[in-house]
């Protein structure tokens, strides 16, 4: 079952990005990487700066997190996490579908560039890798990250994103 997160969810929240991040380590930049990937108070800070997680159930257990962030004329798709023993079950599929149903603008999603399994997901649900300049001119207009982090990322776009060029 899909639902919105309550604040009763957090630690389960909390628990579930720093198990499935764990698939980065080794794989991104070994400067971006730190245990716990994600701390309490960053995730604190994502939630107050509008990040709303979604989160899919089973047993009465949360098992997946995708969030949604509404940013000026776009939605953007934040921390998308499955617990390691559930994955490649189709909940990472089924989380980005509802969150399509509620966003009313197009939507980008931030990733890892060498997160190659992260990449293939979102090409798989139909979004599409933007060239390396709108790249880095969207990180810097909807994201709050660090130039290494700008370098060694990605951005894709859903089928709606009117972009071809750098804004």
């Amino acid at each position: 079952m899909i639902s919105k997160s309550e604040q009763k969810d957090f630690n389960e929240i909390y628990e579930i990005i720093n198990d499935g991040a764990s698939a980065y380590k080794g794989i991104i930049p070994e400067d971006r990487w730190h245990e716990p990937y994600m701390t309490e108070d960053e995730l604190k800070k994502q939630i107050a700066e509008g990040v709303q997680f979604w989160t899919y159930t089973e047993d009465d257990k949360i098992i997946g997190v995708m969030g949604i962030q509404f940013k000026k004329d776009v939605t953007l798709i934040r921390h998308a996490y499955i617990r390691t023993s559930e994955r490649k079950k189709g909940i990472g599929s089924k989380l980005l579908e509802h969150l399509r149903t509620i966003a009313a603008t197009p939507i980008l999603i931030g990733t890892w560039a060498d997160a190659k399994w992260a990449v293939e997901f979102y090409q798989k649900n139909g979004f599409r890798l933007l060239p390396e300049q709108e790249k880095n001119t969207l990180l810097r207009k909807y994201w709050a990250i660090p130039d290494r982090q700008i370098e060694t990322s990605v951005v894709l776009a859903s089928t709606n994103w009117p972009g071809t060029g750098v804004l």
